[in-house]
Formats: C-alpha cells, structure tokens, sequence
C-alpha cells in the first residue's frame, strides 16, 4: 500500500506540469487579411508564448503558402486575466512587424499589432 501511495503521488507530480498549459494554447484562426487567413498553432517556447503558421487558407479552401512553419506571435508574456503582453506579431501581408498584445476571453482572442500609441487588431477564434 504504502508503494501505491508513493507512486500516486509520483503521478501527480509529473502530471502538474500538462496541468498548468496556458489557456492561450492551440490552434487559431484568424480573420481575413488581404484575401487570406491562417490558423496559427499558440503554444509556449521558453519562458513566453508563440505562435506559428500552422495552415492558410484563401476564399477557396486551404493553399499552399511559404508562410506555412513561420512565426507570427513570439515573445508574448503572461500578465493575468486572459492578458498578454510585451510580444511581436509579424502581418504577412505586409511583411511588418509590431509591437503586440493580446486579450484572451473564452474561444475569443483579440490581437492587436501597435505602432506607439496606435494599435490595429483583429480578433481570433478557436479551432483546437
């Protein structure tokens, strides 16, 4: 018995970790821009979360793109309440990158690309 207990609590332990995902993590997808959209695969790397170009799509269905495996969210920190900070978004269409933040409510996520003080964004859904 006292093997048993022991190996519960071993299980516990090594469970916490798969436990604690952000709830961030998964497959997005994003709105329409300039004909096309993703779904961007979020998950942590290292001590922030990232996000990658997991699929495109254009208005037909899905298409091969060499975006496909490249990042478009990184460096994104945790700050409480569904809230991320301080992170990078990368937006294809124009090759630029901002400054970023995102909100994180439910199966909504509002992601927002800023320059200064002004911000662009668009709001994701969950597909995973």
């Amino acid at each position: 018995m006292k093997h048993f207990a022991l190996a519960a609590v071993a299980a516990l332990g090594l469970a916490g970790p798969a436990l604690a995902a952000d709830p961030v993590e998964g497959v997005w997808k994003t709105q329409v821009d300039d004909g096309h959209y993703a779904h961007v695969k979020i998950a942590p790397c290292g001590e922030h979360i990232c996000g990658v170009i997991a699929k495109a799509f254009d208005a037909s269905g899905p298409i091969a793109s060499e975006n496909i495996g490249k990042p478009i969210v990184w460096d994104m920190s945790a700050a409480g309440g569904g809230s991320y900070k301080n992170g990078k978004i990368w937006q294809p269409s124009t090759g630029k990158i901002f400054n970023s933040k995102m909100t994180l409510s439910g199966n909504t996520l509002k992601v927002k690309g800023c320059v200064g003080p002004i911000c662009k964004g668009q709001t994701w859904s969950r597909v995973q």
